[in-house]
């Protein structure tokens, strides 16, 4: 009998010993819900927003925000006072203007802050993607690049990014996602502060798949992949003074400035990687003397059909590229013309190849 009621005795200690654990476990989380709830309402976000976050969304977002907090308060002697709203709709202005978001990025490659206007371009919202590593949502093989940039004072760069949306404007599962090609242009904040944060502030613009030539200084054209003219529309004649087949079969290196030709390099090398880019300012020759300043913007168009040695993946067909003139001609005394040039005086360009991926 003293057996059993020992028993007995050993079994009601052991339940009262885990009601009192249980009691506390569930006393220790709703402490902990409490601060949750506490730090998610200091988010400077929006009630319905807030209301969807789960523990780790809410402590990604609110070290991102102390961290961008650190940085704006090193700037605050920099900056003049402006009213909030004058300041939202400005932003709002220029976030318009761009056709893209803004982006703040640390050393590390955190994503600091970006605009609320990310979603309408990738897809995915602003508390989505805050307080993540750019490497996580980049193409692989664009992360050296980017990592390279990281260390640049100004950056201009092309880069591969997931994007949930679909070609109808549909929001998709993330591991449905396609890679958009993003132009990233900015500066570094270097504060030598050692309490601030140095950072990069980064406007990004997706790179469009068509254009609307609203301009008569604009002009299409189509390559092969060396960059060799193919087809030419007649604006070129109005604005360089070629006529569309004198250029057939030639390079664009040939009516490149010399001191440019780095520029056509690494656009040429991007299109070959990321099958988009935006090629910046250069100098383009004119047939009747001096050179005009431009800017192309790029795409490879792929083949329909797949090759014999790598099936399944399309092969590259063109490249289609549409040239803004920016501006007049420059220094038409000189007689650049290059069809009277030597065809050594282009030698040293060699055009890249075989590069497409």
């Amino acid at each position: 009998r003293s057996v059993g009621c020992s028993k007995v005795y050993v079994r009601e200690e052991e339940e009262r010993r885990e009601a009192i654990s249980r009691e506390a476990a569930r006393r220790r989380r709703r402490v902990e819900s409490d601060v949750f709830g506490d730090l998610s309402g200091l988010l400077p976000l929006q009630p319905s927003v807030r209301a969807h976050l789960d523990k780790p969304s809410v402590i990604r977002l609110t070290l991102s925000y102390i961290r961008m907090h650190t940085l704006l308060k090193a700037w605050e002697k920099e900056e003049k006072e402006m009213e909030e709203f004058e300041a939202l709709r400005e932003t709002n202005m220029y976030l318009g203007i761009l056709e893209g978001f803004v982006m703040v990025l640390s050393t590390e490659g955190d994503m600091i802050f970006l605009s609320d206007n990310v979603s309408k371009y990738m897809g995915l919202s602003q508390t989505e993607l805050m307080g993540h590593n750019i490497f996580e949502y980049t193409h692989p093989c664009d992360h050296e690049e980017i990592r390279n940039n990281l260390r640049l004072t100004k950056r201009d760069f092309v880069m591969r990014i997931k994007s949930a949306l679909t070609h109808r404007g549909r929001t998709a599962n993330l591991k449905s996602a396609t890679w958009k090609v993003l132009h990233c242009q900015g500066r570094a904040k270097v504060c030598m502060d050692p309490s601030a944060v140095s950072c990069l502030l980064l406007t990004c613009r997706p790179l469009p798949l068509s254009h609307t030539l609203l301009s008569r200084y604009t002009f299409t054209s189509q390559h092969s992949m060396d960059m060799r003219f193919t087809y030419c529309d007649q604006r070129l004649s109005s604005l360089l003074g070629y006529r569309p087949e004198e250029l057939l079969g030639r390079s664009i290196y040939d009516l490149c400035h010399t001191l440019d030709t780095n520029c056509l390099n690494k656009n040429h090398l991007n299109l070959c990687l990321k099958s988009q880019s935006v090629s910046g300012q250069y100098r383009m020759l004119v047939k009747g003397g001096g050179y005009v300043w431009v800017e192309s913007h790029s795409a490879v168009i792929p083949s329909v059909r797949a090759s014999r040695s790598r099936p399944g993946i399309p092969q590259p067909l063109c490249i289609l590229s549409v040239t803004y003139v920016l501006r007049c001609v420059h220094h038409f005394f000189f007689f650049f013309y290059f069809i009277y040039c030597s065809s050594t005086a282009f030698s040293h360009i060699k055009p890249l190849q075989g590069l497409y991926v």
